[in-house]
């Protein structure tokens, strides 16, 4: 059954369709990098502005040189870090065949190899990578287990590889001559990074280089209520460690232990539970700002922005 599936999504991806697989971090939905109609579907599918660019998925370090320029700090944490929850922005060199719609016409392009079976069969199968964001509409949630997914994509062919690991997107990094910037928050966290390489200066940036960086996004239909000290009758309640609150519609305890690993890989999920209760609004407790934390800080504060 399981290489049925492989070979029926490899097929469909040949044919410029879209597949819906997993990964370590969320579920992708992905296309031919390669091709501009198989990307261009994918930004229509999700309602997706063209200026959000696309993660592009490998197989292995080798394809990724076929397409792109690796500066010495690039070798240093893929080496390190790949195949994990890391993306690199490396410039794409003048063989590369992958579209320019992926990054909004620039040279600049996310790049990763995902730590995760399925995945790795799948890019392994093809001649091309897969252009990938996650399975969701445009500004919502991401999702880590295919029962969370859209019903406006449940049209499309989708591998179903149980729960993600992790439960955050990848960290997007972009290196330079004194070290990187982190462009996006992810299941990569600074202080991993810091570990391993103490000599890099390591700065946190906003860019649209980068996924991700829209004030409004990774929201669910329910508004959210973030730094919560107190439930209302009407509240949800996302809740983190051990205290008295608690909701008279529906709680869920990201990580009774306050483990920020175990609330990373609930964090989706159960926001997308919560979404589904007669709710007006889910309060969220705080959540300690380091770590992990710092990444779901990052996702609570763009899914409770108010656009007006």
């Amino acid at each position: 059954m399981y290489q049925k599936s492989i070979e029926e999504a490899k097929k469909r991806l040949f044919n410029g369709e879209l597949v819906i697989f997993p990964t370590e971090t969320v579920y992708g939905i992905g296309g031919n990098a390669n091709n501009n109609a198989s990307v261009e579907l994918i930004y229509k599918t999700k309602n997706r502005p063209f200026n959000n660019p696309l993660i592009c998925h490998f197989a292995n370090i080798d394809e990724i040189e076929k397409n792109f320029i690796l500066k010495d700090k690039d070798y240093e944490l893929a080496n390190t870090f790949w195949p994990g929850p890391m993306t690199l922005i490396l410039e794409k060199n003048k063989e590369s065949k992958i579209s320019s719609l992926l990054s909004n016409q620039k040279s600049f392009v996310g790049c990763r190899i995902p730590n995760n079976e399925t995945a790795l069969d799948l890019l392994s199968k093809l001649d091309f990578p897969i252009a990938a964001p996650s399975a969701n509409i445009a500004t919502r949630t991401s999702i880590t287990s295919i029962k969370d997914l859209d019903n406006n994509l449940k049209n499309i062919f989708y591998i179903d590889g149980g729960s993600s690991v992790l439960g955050l997107e990848s960290t997007v990094l972009k290196t330079n001559t004194k070290g990187c910037d982190i462009l996006r928050l992810g299941s990569l966290t600074v202080e991993q990074i810091k570990n391993k390489f103490k000599d890099y200066f390591i700065e946190i940036i906003n860019t649209k280089m980068s996924p991700g960086s829209q004030k409004k996004h990774y929201a669910p239909n329910k508004k959210i209520r973030i730094n919560a000290l107190d439930v209302n009758e009407n509240e949800a309640l996302l809740n983190f460690g051990q205290n008295n609150l608690t909701s008279n519609i529906k709680s869920l305890n990201l990580s009774i232990k306050s483990d920020l690993v175990e609330a990373s890989y609930n964090f989706y999920n159960f926001i997308n539970i919560l979404d589904q209760t007669e709710c007006n609004t889910i309060a969220v407790v705080p959540i300690p700002n380091h770590g992990l934390g710092k990444t779901i800080n990052d996702r609570l504060k763009r899914a409770s922005y108010n656009d007006g």
